[in-house]
């Protein structure tokens, strides 16, 4: 069969010579007809010059992702060699670790497929056309690359409807695999890839909650703990910590995994993070260390500034609440927040607390999560570390 054909215009064109990945509708001089989604299509000027090939979107804003610059076959064999290559990158970061990241998307050049690795198990997101069309090929070629006991299929994600898909969630390979274990440094943790948030956890803070034991001290408080990433590394080195959560399964799996690690040092408050820290505050406690990892405030554009608002709002009061010297560790999550906007949103809280604030480091996400150069919706995670005077 002749492969689809999709011209772009001269806007187009110098978008996806840039290297940007995704090509709008706006940018798109006639699109094919009889399509449905999730076709590989090849990709020309105005000319009729042969620019590469890219997956389909007949729903979405994004109409190209890009696939290839030349006219290989996208098939089976493409497929397994990108796989390869993502993986045998996280086997060099990161030997002999068995959690992690294998494919992050676009930065893996696999548009719309993200896999996560719980040792014997998989975690998967579909998140276009292009893949959920080719979800038993992608289960295949997993299956093959690392013989999992299953694989969890997390496509419950509103992303999803953007591509004209319904969330979904259930299993591709195996049997449900119930409570799972997997290790951040000295820590285990206790994961439901089934039934947790994301994937069954957030591993693209693995290396900084495993940076975050260096910070331990005295009395140390962990908000928006989730199932204890930051908590309990802190714990290993602080003489307590408060670990302030609003959802009421995701304490109990806290407090199970502080068991699993023999730590009883931590207390588990279910509670709003925002009124734990305004109520404390009022209550004239000081803290040595202080963790915020929040949920993303912002979806949108439109959010941004009631977002900006919510992050100050938590380090003005975070800041208040440590003592002289005490170590703040704060992250966002919201790609609309960059880390331009972050960092002067962090200034304003330390001028209205009337500290001054020293930045100790800069991170983001793990190698697991490489960002792609050219596409920055692929560098969404900030995460500094603070000195408050």
């Amino acid at each position: 069969m002749t492969q689809p054909t999709v011209r772009i215009t001269k806007k187009g064109v110098e978008r996806w010579k840039a290297g940007h990945p995704w090509i709008y509708a706006a940018d798109v001089e006639a699109p094919p007809k009889g399509l449905e989604g999730g076709e590989v299509v090849r990709v020309e000027d105005g000319r009729g010059w042969f620019l590469g090939q890219a997956f389909f979107s007949k729903e979405s804003k994004i109409v190209l992702r890009w696939l290839a610059w030349d006219d290989t076959p996208v098939d089976a064999a493409f497929f397994r060699e990108r796989l390869s290559r993502a993986e045998a990158m996280r086997r060099a970061a990161y030997p002999g670790q068995t959690a992690y990241r294998v494919v992050h998307g676009e930065a893996d050049l696999l548009p719309g497929l993200v896999v996560d690795r719980f040792g014997d198990f998989l975690s998967v997101q579909l998140l276009h056309k292009g893949t959920e069309r080719r979800k038993e090929l992608i289960a295949d070629l997993l299956t093959e690359l690392f013989h999992p006991k299953a694989i969890v299929n997390r496509s419950d994600t509103n992303v999803r409807r953007h591509e004209g898909l319904e969330p979904e969630k259930g299993l591709l390979r195996g049997d449900a695999p119930g409570a799972i274990t997997y290790r951040e440094g000295d820590v285990e943790l206790e994961a439901d890839l089934l039934q947790g948030q994301k994937t069954g956890a957030f591993l693209d803070q693995r290396d900084n909650h495993v940076m975050a034991s260096a910070y331990g001290a005295g009395e140390s408080l962990d908000c928006f703990s989730y199932v204890g990433g930051f908590a309990l590394q802190l714990a290993r080195k602080a003489a307590k910590v408060t670990a302030v959560e609003i959802s009421e399964a995701a304490c109990g799996q806290l407090r199970e995994n502080a068991k699993r690690n023999g730590l009883s040092n931590v207390e588990v408050i279910t509670a709003n993070a925002f009124d734990y820290l305004r109520d404390t505050l009022d209550e004239g406690k000081r803290f040595d260390t202080i963790v915020l990892d929040p949920p993303s405030f912002a979806k949108n554009k439109g959010a941004v500034e009631a977002a900006v608002r919510g992050y100050k709002e938590i380090n003005l009061r975070a800041m208040q609440l440590l003592k002289p010297g005490g170590t703040l560790i704060t992250a966002s999550c919201t790609f609309h927040v960059d880390e331009e906007r972050f960092e002067e949103l962090l200034d304003a809280a330390a001028a209205d607390s009337k500290r001054r604030v020293q930045l100790l480091e800069k991170r983001g996400a793990g190698m697991d999560h490489p960002v792609l150069l050219g596409l920055r919706e692929t560098r969404y995670l900030k995460c500094f570390v603070l000195r408050v005077l």
